[in-house]
């Protein structure tokens, strides 16, 4: 991978797309373009004249996803395309019929072409809104007009219908959701960078910090050619969703930086969304940190990232036989928590996501909090030595949270790794989450005290002022199987929740997100919540960035 490309604005695509253009160029997006369907919102999906109901060729199911072949144009379901595949060379390329996205059959993902984004495009221009007398589009009567008409009146007729599709057209950019909500189109793999991106663009303390021009990437001098600038990468991502703009958006630019960041991660292969956030934040922290701790003199790390993310853990080891405790502090950007599998008996051989129900076991967050601060009995090989003993004693070990961020992130360990056996599996278990949350329990001064049978007045730091009640904003999911999954994100805005799937945004019920396999949880501060609600229309958008008129009532 080349490193000195600051113009860089879109990554190749797979290696099966590119040899399905090799072969048959941009025909197969032409054809299909007569099985485009556009709806009002502005989505497209396919769909063929001849089927009310898309079915798979296969089996003649209807669930689940289908998807239709760019070579053969059969449809099939998920499974059966793969076998399509296996079966038929060079049938590589498939589009999904729901969202009329590319999906390759060999990655088993979807994959970004910008030509196919232009026959999509196209269509829905020349396709909104159809004629009264006919099935030519007005577009496409515009066209004409303009090739066979003449005259003051011919141009007044055009006039109208211009000033029609610019009309229709601002009224799809402008929705009555939230400013901010923007798809994020997936450029091959890509879901779990567009899952996080899009907690973090609504995290109120970040988004605001980017929107008052915390981090603006024109006057940013820290851009060099071999060397791109995350934060400046993410400061033009902020710029794009609250412009206005409702289209779906390609974070390329900001994939390229990353990837740079992390050059061990730099592939088309799917990636840990977790894994991806600390890297994220690492990045920002290696530009922001130098310059602005150069005149602090205590330990803390005024860049952005710490300062919206940072917290402080604290680690009891106690001597089993004399009870001398060792404390260590540990700065985190995240806390990590393992589900209490001990009741978990699963009911699916092939791993696959159940659904809850009354019989299936069921852990909760404060549960795994619980867990997560419970004394732990350390194994005996070897032993801790201890420093008043003069020698290796029996110990237990106690976690606790010193300080907590101001949004708060919980990762749920659903992945699990058995160097003895050898083998890896995803653990399919409904979690119980609560949206309001109130973490006083799991402070160390709380932790502290019932330790001692709350027999101590006084706790060496104590910050009785510190706000301990959190809310839930943004949720990222995980669907799928360890080898094969999706990530998703709900948002949780003025008290709604909606949907992020990439390039797709959709109101959804709050059972809907109580349901779903939550991978990792975003709370902020409760004051900081609700006042980004009150601020949600009249956020500090700068004057460097496209203005937006809110519609009264909406927006």
């Amino acid at each position: 991978m080349t490193t000195g490309n600051p113009s860089y604005t879109s990554p190749k695509p797979c290696k099966h797309l590119a040899d399905y253009k090799l072969s048959h160029g941009l025909s197969g997006y032409k054809y299909l373009q007569k099985y485009l369907k556009t709806t009002p919102p502005g989505r497209t999906s396919v769909e063929k004249p001849d089927t009310k109901i898309p079915r798979c060729i296969s089996c003649d199911g209807i669930q689940g996803r289908l998807y239709f072949c760019l070579i053969c144009s059969s449809v099939s379901c998920l499974d059966h395309t793969l076998l399509h595949t296996q079966s038929e060379n060079g049938h590589d390329v498939a589009v999904d019929i729901e969202r009329a996205e590319l999906y390759c059959c060999v990655c088993c993902d979807q994959v970004y072409d910008p030509d196919f984004d232009r026959a999509v495009m196209s269509k829905q221009i020349m396709g909104i809104p159809r004629g009264k007398n006919g099935d030519e589009s007005i577009g496409e009567r515009l066209v004409k007009r303009r090739r066979l008409g003449s005259g003051v009146g011919q141009e007044l007729v055009d006039l109208k219908i211009s000033k029609h599709l610019i009309s229709l057209r601002d009224r799809r950019a402008k929705s009555c959701y939230p400013l901010g909500l923007r798809g994020l189109n997936n450029l091959g793999s890509t879901c779990f960078m567009n899952s996080v991106l899009q907690a973090l663009l609504h995290a109120p303390p970040f988004r605001n910090y980017f929107l008052s021009e915390g981090h603006n990437h024109e006057n940013c001098r820290k851009r060099s050619v071999d060397r791109l600038c995350l934060a400046c990468d993410i400061d033009v991502i902020f710029s794009a969703a609250f412009s206005g703009d409702r289209a779906p958006y390609s974070p390329a630019q900001f994939l390229y930086s990353w990837w740079q960041h992390s050059a061990n991660l730099a592939s088309y292969e799917q990636q840990d969304a977790h894994e991806f956030f600390i890297s994220v934040l690492d990045g920002i922290h290696e530009k922001e940190g130098k310059s602005r701790n150069q005149s602090r003199d205590n330990g803390d790390c005024q860049c952005i990232a710490h300062r919206v993310f940072s917290g402080l853990l604290r680690s009891d080891v106690t001597c089993m036989t004399c009870g001398f405790t060792s404390t260590t502090f540990d700065p985190c950007v995240d806390v990590s928590l393992d589900l209490d599998t001990s009741n978990f008996r699963p009911t699916n051989i092939a791993n696959k996501p159940i659904k809850p129900d009354g019989n299936s076991s069921m852990s909760t967050l404060l549960g795994c909090l619980d867990l997560f601060t419970r004394q732990e009995k350390l194994g005996s090989d070897p032993k801790l030595y201890c420093q008043n003993c003069q020698e290796r004693r029996d110990s237990v070990k106690q976690m606790s949270i010193k300080r907590l961020p101001l949004v708060l992130c919980l990762h749920i360990k659903r992945f699990e790794h058995s160097p003895v056996r050898r083998m890896s599996r995803k653990i399919d278990r409904y979690l119980h989450f609560p949206f309001s949350l109130d973490m006083t329990p799991y402070l160390s001064s709380s932790i502290v005290r019932n330790r001692f049978g709350n027999r101590i007045f006084a706790f060496e730091g104590d910050e009785s002022d510190i706000s301990t009640e959190f809310e839930i904003f943004a949720v990222v999911t995980h669907a799928g199987t360890l080898e094969s999954g999706h990530y998703v994100t709900y948002l949780r805005l003025r008290n709604q929740w909606y949907k992020c799937d990439d390039a797709w945004i959709n109101e959804v019920d709050e059972a809907i997100v109580r349901a779903s396999q939550c991978y990792m949880m975003f709370y902020v501060q409760k004051m900081l919540y609700h006042k980004a609600n009150e601020d949600l229309s009249c956020l500090p958008i700068s004057p460097l960035r496209d203005t937006f008129i809110p519609i009264p009532g909406c927006c």
